[in-house]
Parts: structure tokens; sequence; C-alpha cells
């Protein structure tokens, strides 16, 4: 996949967590917001890092680990984006595998995030369109 499929398909996931939040679907919230993340998180690996050995990014572990060497520790992005990414991991985590409760208020703010973390990679693997970004 290109940076801009993948791009387009964090987009849509995080229009589908807040969807399946407003239909009370926490889990699946928490879960579409994570992989919203982790595409534009690829596709900033893969425009940005472009030297990356792509089997290292074929993991969660692996993709996180990247994002944070590659793009955050070299001040490509702040800090706070892989914070952030770290977070929705967890919560995916909690939410497709623990049976443990996600609140309504934990995934709202990882939707929240998520809608940021998109539109903050957006602005760093196509700066020149950073407006054309549809909007969620």
């Amino acid at each position: 996949m290109t940076p801009d499929d993948l791009m387009a398909k964090s987009v849509r996931a995080v229009a589908s967590a807040r969807l399946l939040l407003d239909d009370g679907d926490i889990d699946g919230a928490c879960n579409r917001a994570y992989y919203a993340m982790f595409d534009a998180a690829k596709a900033a690996l893969i425009k940005l890092a472009p030297d990356i050995n792509s089997a290292q990014v074929k993991t969660h572990g692996g993709l996180i680990s990247a994002f944070s060497l590659h793009l955050v520790k070299t001040e490509i992005l702040p800090v706070s984006m892989g914070r952030s990414l770290n977070r929705a991991h967890e919560v995916r985590q909690i939410a497709d595998y623990t049976g443990d409760a996600v609140s309504v208020e934990q995934a709202q703010s990882i939707i929240d995030q998520a809608d940021f973390f998109v539109k903050t990679v957006h602005t760093h693997v196509h700066p020149d369109t950073s407006g054309d970004m549809q909007a969620n």
C-alpha cells in the first residue's frame, strides 16, 4: 500500500470509530481508532523514513518501535504522537483481548487522539496539501 492509500484508510478508520462509539460499540471504536493511527504511522514511515526495513513494520510492536525511533526521536514528529500511539495500542489490547471494560470517556479520548494523530501525520506526509484532507 502507498502512503496515500494508508492515509485514506486512516481517515476512514477515524470516521468509523466515531460511528461505532455513537452506536455504543466502545470496543469496536477503540479498535478502529488504533488502526487509524497504525495506518497513518505506517504511511509516515514509508514517506519520511524510506530506508526502513519493511519487515520491521509488519508487527504492531515493530511499527510502534520504528515510529518512535525514526520519527519521534529524530524530532520529525512530536513526542506526544509516540505516546498517543502507545496509549491507543494499550487501550485496543484491553478492548479486544482482556474483556476489561473501556469507558466511553477513554474511547472518546482515544478517538480524539487518533483524529489529531492522522491530521498531524497528513501535514508531514503531504505538507503542500495539508488543507485538502477531509475533516472528520
